[in-house]
């Protein structure tokens, strides 16, 4: 007997936290900690993929985690999950970060990132996540822009093998940039 394939709205799995930026938070500068704030966006992914898909999941990848704005201390942080999309046994979560401070109410967006998450079944084999039920334009170019994320990912790789790379196809593209080169034995 074939088992069917179980689908999940992406509101299903939706997760949004929120918390006060502590002094303990805090780096040398006096703003919050980049390395905090991974390891909230990593607990909230993980709370996400594991919704989703009703099972354990682990961290395979993080992609883009660019800091745009930064966090003070007494700043409300608000984070917002959703599944963006899914595999077999994969899912890449989309998160946003944003800062409030709450005494004027003045908000900022300060990061975007896209975590993508694995299944995993108690003895740590991956299982099948289910599908995705989407229903917006938002959640079709969430769906396809990570089609497209993992398809350059690839063909990035596969340039860049190490055991294919060419250094000489590259050397004149460096010219422009804050590099000398000085390798011997592989540049002509």
């Amino acid at each position: 007997m074939t088992k069917s394939r179980m689908y999940k709205h992406v509101e299903e799995s939706r997760i949004t936290i929120s918390e006060l930026m502590l002094p303990s938070h805090s780096n040398f500068s006096g703003k919050i900690h980049g390395g905090y704030i991974l390891s909230l966006m990593d607990q909230i992914a993980f709370a996400c993929a594991s919704k989703h898909s009703g099972v354990y999941c682990v961290t395979a990848s993080v992609n883009t985690v660019d800091f745009r704005s930064p966090i003070d201390v007494g700043e409300l942080v608000t984070m917002k999950a959703s599944i963006n999309y899914v595999g077999n046994t994969s899912m890449v979560v989309g998160i946003r970060v944003d800062s409030e401070n709450i005494q004027t109410g003045l908000t900022k967006h300060c990061n975007s990132s896209y975590f993508t998450m694995v299944a995993k079944d108690e003895m740590g084999n991956t299982v099948s996540v289910p599908g995705l039920i989407i229903d917006s334009d938002e959640e079709i170019r969430r769906f396809i822009r990570s089609i497209k994320r993992q398809e350059m990912a690839r063909a990035r790789k596969s340039e860049f093998n190490e055991e294919k790379f060419d250094a000489n196809k590259y050397i004149d593209q460096l010219e422009n940039y804050n590099v000398k080169v000085m390798q011997s034995g592989t540049i002509d």
